[in-house]
């Protein structure tokens, strides 16, 4: 499989070229070339198969121009020595636990993919890179966690002040490691601000060989594919109606990468999601986005201090069309349901929604009263830990839905485990600088150094 601009077609790249060089040179973002016909692996799926060996078989399935089967699985095994959690919690309903990681987030799937390709492709090069990322809550614990014992790579994290956490001495330069955490003298606005200027100078990129750790890049991406794969190796032995995963809209990478899922041939019917501001109900009650009309190729670069699959979203419509009425479905959540979603949760099944997986709840029952038979089932996608959010994490639901909000609404506050407590035990920075690119650049220098 090759990858593609989003703004030019004709701008085709390998994996290994899409991740090391993340951004388009023409400002849009990678997306598959093509689909691929995975019905006859897939229907070989087991209850038994493990979620590391599901994404050892579709990385070699994927990308068998360019990674061995055996490569894939050594991939696969090093990137994922943990596991999704699929649970019944009734005829019809199943939960999918994305954050059963090191850090309670479902990024640490997306983030020790991605590093464990990008070691093995730079050490077939014999070359090395700097790994970006601006710390939002937890893709900095993500990445100093996935970073460790790697060799061809360094992690450069950007902290607002006054934010700094995540990580281990031992995982820093100074200390042997391979992460240069900095704060930043200024807020996340100003942390993305740098970014953008950093990523515009394309002599700075190349000569320090930079790539991002969001999911601008595709590497980022592609590995929510397997979440989808996972749930139904452990649904096709159990059930034989139809399938809807509700999961949040976030910045619409997990709707991207379930649309990637069922272009590869996934049995899913539907993807339920609450509304958010870009995606949205027409008049007829289907679905319909509502975005900028500008062509992709008169847009201004993505910008790559604040990432979003929303083009990625567009880009998938514009060739499949119909895909956006008869696969997304979003519908309203007020906050009157949002709080009785979170409190059925946790009344009927013992579960601690958050904002995001109670609003995925509310959504799916709405839609799902007029939809489903006795036969369908719907897969709940919940991301993250629920003690890890609001002022914990960079939540779309924001600070509001953290654990103040659970603990009013079920009367009882979710269990912040010691490793998570860990995590977010403040740091004190050893390297400050300004939000000035010349500050940055001296940074980048000393990293090469």
């Amino acid at each position: 499989m090759d990858f593609v601009s989003t703004r030019n077609q004709n701008n085709r790249v390998s994996y290994n070229q899409a991740i090391t060089h993340c951004l388009c040179s023409d400002g849009g973002l990678f997306v598959p070339s093509t689909s691929e016909d995975m019905r006859p692996w897939i229907y070989y799926l087991k209850e038994t198969t493990s979620f590391a060996s599901i994404a050892g078989s579709l990385t070699s399935a994927l990308l068998r121009k360019e990674f061995s089967p055996l490569v894939s699985e050594a991939i696969a095994t090093k990137a994922f020595p943990f596991s999704p959690e699929f649970t019944q919690l009734d005829d019809n309903l199943y939960k999918l636990s994305l954050f059963t990681g090191p850090t309670g987030s479902h990024k640490d799937f997306g983030v020790s993919y991605l590093v464990n390709c990008l070691e093995y492709t730079l050490l077939l090069q014999d070359k090395t890179a700097t790994v970006f990322a601006i710390s939002d809550g937890e893709i900095a614990s993500s990445l100093a966690h996935a970073m460790r014992g790697k060799k061809q790579l360094k992690a450069l994290i950007l902290y607002s002040k006054g934010s700094m956490r995540g990580f281990e001495d031992s995982d820093c330069i100074w200390n042997g490691g391979n992460i240069y955490p900095v704060e930043v003298d200024g807020s996340l606005e100003d942390c993305s601000l740098l970014a953008r200027q950093l990523f515009s100078r394309q002599d700075l990129v190349q000569k320090y060989n930079l790539t991002l750790a969001n999911t601008v890049n595709i590497g980022r991406l592609l590995p929510q594919t397997f979440f989808y794969l996972y749930a139904f190796s452990r649904l096709r032995g159990r059930v034989c109606g139809d399938i809807f995963y509700a999961v949040a809209p976030g910045n619409y990478g997990n709707i991207v990468a379930g649309l990637y899922g069922w272009k590869c041939s996934l049995p899913v019917n539907a993807f339920i999601t609450e509304c958010s501001q870009d995606l949205k109900l027409d008049a007829t009650g289907k679905a319909r986005l509502n975005v900028d009309a500008t062509p992709f190729a008169q847009r201004p670069w993505v910008d790559p201090g604040s990432p979003s699959n929303l083009e990625r979203l567009e880009e998938v419509f514009q060739t499949q069309p119909m895909m956006l009425r008869g696969l997304i479905f979003p519908r309203p959540v007020s906050e009157a349901e949002r709080e009785a979603a979170c409190r059925e949760l946790f009344q009927k099944y013992g579960i601690f929604a958050n904002g995001e997986t109670a609003g995925s709840y509310a959504a799916a029952k709405k839609y799902t009263e007029n939809f489903i038979d006795k036969d369908s089932s719907v897969v709940l996608v919940s991301r993250d830990h629920p003690a890890l959010t609001g002022e914990n994490l960079g939540s779309f639901v924001g600070s509001f839905y953290g654990r103040d909000w659970i603990t009013r609404i079920c009367g009882k506050a979710p269990v912040l485990p010691e490793y998570l407590q860990r995590l977010l035990e403040p740091i004190q920075p050893e390297k400050k600088i300004s939000c000035s690119l010349q500050e940055l650049e001296g940074v980048l220098k000393e990293l090469a150094g």
